[in-house]
């Protein structure tokens, strides 16, 4: 199947401040969007009853704010809990979905709770070494030579 363009085809689309490529089917141009994946952008889809074969550009508003709704409550439309990102938030005990510049700041506060408390992920974050588990003792190391103690340029 051929890309058909019409006149009301948007090539991109301005969705919860990302850029979303028309060309592309609904679906995968909705992944685009910071804290949606492809199993969630395709329930989405499903609820808001879109076509996931469709091009995002012959989106019409309706559906883009259909879309959104959906995004920004998914409890509302009947999503599980299981599926959304943010069960149980520590702060306030409720469970939703974040994107964007929500998500990028809730992972910012994680972060300095972890510090803060000085849990050992928190202090490997703080000196930017690995901190799932990795070995470091050959790899990772930034560029630094290796078997030099005096560095790259002995005097």
């Amino acid at each position: 199947m051929s890309l058909q363009m019409t006149p009301e085809f948007q090539h991109i689309l301005r969705v919860l401040n990302t850029n979303i490529d028309g060309k592309r089917k609904v679906m995968f141009a909705i992944t685009k969007i910071t804290g949606i994946g492809k199993r969630f952008s395709n329930l989405i889809c499903k609820k808001a009853e879109i076509d996931v074969n469709r091009r995002a550009g012959s989106l019409t508003n309706e559906e883009i704010e259909k879309l959104v709704a959906i995004i920004s409550n998914p409890k509302q439309f009947k999503v599980p809990e299981w599926f959304v990102n943010r069960q149980k938030d520590r702060v306030t005990g409720k469970t939703t979905h974040v994107v964007v510049n929500g998500l990028i700041g809730k992972c910012r506060e994680d972060l300095e709770r972890l510090k803060k408390v000085r849990a050992h992920r928190g202090i490997r974050h703080y000196w930017g070494v690995r901190v799932r588990g990795q070995h470091t003792k050959t790899t990772g190391r930034k560029g630094r030579v290796v078997g030099m103690p005096g560095g790259a340029n002995p005097k």
